[in-house]
This record gives structure tokens, sequence and C-alpha cells, in this order.
């Protein structure tokens, strides 16, 4: 597996519309894989985030089976004439393969918070609704962390050492319709419960619309607490 990380350019025009559409940058994402199996292979598949830092400063983040060539995206949507790297890719396993119960990670997770009702009290068939409710998007997560390999750690006032931010919904185009997302970001300290399973949550995804910019979690060193 391989963590890369590419920096945007939001004043391109091309930067712009990729931005407004998970749909576009999914399509985006996956023509830096010509070789199939680079973009899904086994249990693994690629998987995608956008983080903003300022208003600025935006990095695609990306994690995937083989090593891509986002050559295209330099030309469309980056920094061409920047003497940096115009990206960076780096081996994932080793980081994956060192995880160990007990230890505490900053974590940083976009995700798709949904449940599923029936839009109707008659209506036959069950949809797939978005949280909208921060407390309820809270509550997503941590009823999804133990069977991923997690429990978020706790605050000294005992409330999860968890922040959300980036809580939206968009609504984009695909094919001739519309798809309606919600997505929020969170941002915490995570303690290993089960190796495994977050080796498969952090490869595999989290939640729905993977697709689209959702599900993939991220680990950073904690900051020891004061």
């Amino acid at each position: 597996m391989y963590l890369t990380r590419f920096q945007i350019n939001p004043a391109r025009r091309n930067a712009r519309k990729l931005l407004s559409s998970p749909q576009a940058m999914h399509a985006a994402v996956r023509a830096a894989f010509p070789v199939a199996e680079d973009h899904a292979r086994g249990d693994t598949r690629t998987l995608w985030r956008l983080d903003t830092v300022g208003t600025t400063t935006v990095y695609l983040y990306v994690v995937s089976p083989g090593r891509p060539d986002l050559t295209h995206l330099v030309e469309q949507v980056g920094w061409p004439t920047s003497t940096a790297e115009p990206w960076v890719t780096r081996d994932y396993d080793g980081l994956l393969g060192s995880l160990r119960s007990g230890e505490r990670w900053a974590f940083r997770l976009t995700a798709n918070p949904t449940h599923s009702g029936r839009k109707t009290a008659d209506a036959k068939d069950t949809q797939r609704f978005g949280h909208l409710r921060e407390h309820e998007q809270v509550e997503w997560l941590t009823s999804r962390a133990e069977r991923n390999g997690f429990a978020i750690a706790s605050q000294q006032d005992g409330r999860p050492n968890l922040r959300l931010h980036r809580r939206q919904t968009q609504t984009f185009r695909r094919g001739m319709g519309t798809v309606t997302l919600t997505t929020a970001t969170y941002d915490g300290i995570l303690q290993v419960t089960d190796a495994d399973a977050l080796r498969r949550a952090m490869t595999s995804g989290i939640g729905h619309a993977k697709a689209y910019g959702c599900g993939l979690l991220t680990l950073a060193p904690a900051q020891a607490e004061p």
C-alpha cells in the first residue's frame, strides 16, 4: 500500500471544478491508475480525501494498492512551475505493520455518516439518509469504532477526544441524475484495540461513499497530554 499527498492550486479554474464535484474528483483519481490492480486489489481499494488548510492550501491524500501517476493533475490543477516535488508517495505498509493494541494515535477521517429508513410511513423500500445533527454524527462514528479496531480516547472531562468540522451537504451531478452527500471530518485521538481490524479499516475505508472522498482514516503521532 502507498500513501500519496498532492497539493492542489485552488485558484485554477479546473481545480474549482474538481473541488466542487466529488464525482469529477473520483474520475481524476481513478485516472491515476492505468493498471486496474493498482486501484483495487483483493480486499484493498483506493481511498482519497481532501484536506483544506486555510483558504489557499488544499491537499489531496490518496491511499492505494499501487503507486499513482498524478501527472495529469499537476497539469490541470497543480503548481507546474513550482520547484518542489509535485506529489509525494510513501510506502504505507511500514506504518500499517507497526500498529499494536494499546497505542494511541491522532487521527483524521472524512466520512459519510448515514442511517437507513423509509422516506414515508407507507414506503416499502428503505433508503439511506445522512445524519445532519452533530451528536448523531458523533454517535455514528463511536458506534463503529470497535468493529474497526479502535476506541475514541477520553478527555480529562470524560468526553470523547473528538472534534467535528467541515460538516456539509453537497449536491452534484452523476450521469443524468444528482447525488446528495452528507459529510463530516473527524479529528481526535484513538486507542488501538484490534490492530488487524484497524489495518483493514485503513485500507478498505469506513462507511459509505468511498468513491466520493469518504472513508479514509489516517494516523499521526499523538501529542503527550499536559
